[in-house]
């Protein structure tokens, strides 16, 4: 007798800026709504939601097209840029078309007095799981979280992409009308510099995460404002980047 096991959907979902492909992401077909706004932000095709005059999921026999209609500034703006990306599950950075799109220029963070206990950011990675409904059912998929000073957990999402589960976040984050000053995010996956420039376009202050950031995410956090932490063996929390948003604590570890 075998054991049934559930896998999560991975599906092509397009997402189009007024009736152009802007890109085409393998994700899981939940949210999608938040995915494309969310996409949009850290995509600056958009630096509001008001300037996105339409929204519509429409399911294709091949996958699903995201579509959103900009206003007529923003919809110029990105008919001057355009270019078209493919991009598989875990690249954030894939189709871009010259070095200089990989890091785009960030606004850093400035008149920030976020303060955050070392246990609440621990609470808080924990509590993440608590808001992982696909992945109780899959074990196969990323989920990201906002949290504030407390450690609660305010909204989550998921998907089998990580990239893909931080734009839902933003885009519902958005949706939702909850700002990202004074609170942080958390993820279970590892940080990479996209995931710091997502953070940065959220104006969120802390990305925590289960694992460690790579060197690059570092640099773009710390000329950011942004604080990076991880949760180190032994339950400590292993600092990366501006150290004064956390307050010391017998376990908090300034990498």
């Amino acid at each position: 007798m075998s054991d049934t096991r559930v896998l999560p959907e991975e599906t092509p979902v397009a997402i189009i800026y007024n009736g152009s492909t802007q890109a085409v992401m393998m994700a899981t077909p939940a949210d999608l709504e938040d995915f494309a706004i969310g996409f949009a932000l850290a995509d600056h095709a958009v630096t509001n939601l008001g300037q996105i005059r339409e929204l519509e999921i429409v399911a294709q026999e091949t996958g699903i097209e995201a579509r959103l209609w900009l206003d007529e500034k923003r919809s110029d703006a990105v008919a001057a840029r355009r270019r078209r990306m493919a991009g598989p599950v875990g690249c954030g950075l894939c189709g871009i078309d010259s070095l200089s799109e990989a890091l785009h220029p960030i606004t850093p963070l400035a008149g920030d007095n976020a303060q955050f206990a070392a246990k609440d950011l621990e609470r808080a990675l924990d509590a993440l799981r608590s808001h992982q409904p696909l992945h109780d059912q899959t074990h196969a998929v990323h989920a990201v979280g906002l949290f504030g000073d407390s450690g609660a957990i305010y909204l989550a999402r998921e998907d089998v992409g990580r990239h893909n589960a931080f734009d839902k976040l933003v885009g519902a984050m958005g949706r939702s009308g909850l700002s990202g000053i004074s609170r942080g995010i958390a993820i279970t996956s590892r940080i990479s510099v996209d995931l710091v420039q997502k953070c940065a376009v959220a104006r969120v202050p802390l990305l925590a995460s289960v694992s460690s950031p790579t060197a690059l995410a570092v640099q773009l956090a710390e000329a950011a404002g942004i604080t990076l932490a991880t949760l180190g063996r032994g339950g400590r929390i292993d600092i990366f980047t501006h150290m004064n948003r956390i307050t010391t604590g017998a376990r908090t570890h300034v990498a």
